[in-house]
């Protein structure tokens, strides 16, 4: 019995030792880019023995918040960003409806396309997407930014699993009550997925605001940069000049981090809850 316990604490401690140097490992740059951020203009931050000595300063949030550009970008990331959390939900629970509940020819077929789409990486699909964007006159606008992200498998494949696990025995009752297949979808299926519903919009709406790679091909106009994009813009082309970028970095991290603090417990409960019957 003494050597289990043992064997179970030495486990245990070796878990806290690696989850310790992961977070660790995680949080490096992070307080890299926030002490960064409060260093004066010629600062070495790149040598760790001068970035956590004095002076510090808080001009650089001051430069940042007073150009009129950031509040522009900041506008546009937001925007962006909860259109396709909104459309990305609404599109995805209806999918995923019709997949989990609706008989049709081919249902099972879409599906399979669905789940293959998680396998191709974007980057495989920015010409043919740039192109289309092209042909439809639609660069530079706010469209070509929310288009090309509504088609989200992930939330598809999440979404169908939970609904699976939905007895059938509501849908029955419901259908008895004269409900509809919109009515059924509206007033059962969404109330019971909201945690999945929510831990979905949170991982939509900030991967949708650190957006980098589309965003930078579908719009060239500074007005319709989003924060990702026009950040770098602060560097200068001459010098490789870190502290002004890293204040930004910092105020438009604050949103995704604030979204994780917040709704952690949706996160977590709507992920474990996914697929349970």
């Amino acid at each position: 019995m003494t050597n289990s316990l043992r064997r179970m604490s030495i486990g245990r401690l070796i878990l806290y030792v690696l989850g310790f140097g992961l977070a660790v490992i995680w949080l490096a740059p992070l307080v890299w880019m926030i002490v960064t951020a409060v260093k004066p203009a010629g600062s070495a931050v790149t040598v760790m023995s001068e970035l956590f000595k004095a002076p510090f300063t808080l001009d650089n949030y001051k430069y940042v918040l007073g150009n009129a550009s950031v509040w522009s970008w900041t506008l546009n990331s937001t925007l962006v960003a909860l259109v396709v959390t909104v459309l990305t939900l609404l599109i995805n629970s209806l999918a995923a409806f019709a997949l989990s509940r609706i008989r049709f020819i081919g249902k099972q077929l879409i599906f399979w396309l669905v789940l293959m789409g998680l396998m191709v990486p974007i980057e495989a699909k920015i010409i043919p997407l740039f192109q289309i964007m092209v042909d439809l006159n639609l660069i530079n606008s706010y469209p070509a930014l929310i288009l090309p992200s509504l088609a989200a498998p992930l939330g598809v494949f999440i979404l169908k699993q939970f609904y699976d696990g939905i007895p059938k025995d509501l849908v029955e009752a419901a259908k008895i009550d004269g409900a509809g297949l919109l009515r059924i979808y509206w007033s059962l299926f969404l109330p019971l997925s909201r945690s999945s519903m929510a831990a979905l919009a949170i991982f939509t709406f900030v991967t949708s605001w650190n957006n980098y790679l589309w965003p930078f091909l579908a719009v060239t106009e500074e007005k319709m940069m989003t924060l990702p994009v026009g950040i770098p813009t602060f560097q200068s082309a001459y010098t490789a000049e870190l502290i002004i970028p890293m204040a930004a970095n910092v105020l438009a991290s604050l949103p995704a981090i604030l979204a994780f603090i917040l709704f952690q417990k949706h996160i977590i409960k709507g992920i474990t809850m996914t697929g349970i019957k």
